[in-house]
């Protein structure tokens, strides 16, 4: 078996990467604080974790300029 065909089988994931968003894969609810559910037309998205993104909840890549570290 390959590595996508495994990854397919263990369910959605949420990965941290290092001093940017978090990758959310699968099939996973995405919904704002309020509950209004977020459209997602991709099956990875990323999230903002440094909050100066202008597309929140998603990542623009603001925090490569403004030097967000997460440690």
């Amino acid at each position: 078996m390959d590595g996508h065909a495994s990854r397919r089988n263990e369910g959605p994931q949420v990965v941290a990467c290092p001093d940017g968003p978090f990758l959310v894969r699968g099939d996973v609810d995405i919904v704002l604080p309020d509950g209004t559910p977020v459209p997602r037309t991709r099956k990875t998205v990323a999230l903002c974790r440094c909050g100066l993104s202008t597309i929140k909840p998603f990542c623009d890549g603001t925090h490569r300029a403004s030097g967000f570290r997460t440690g």
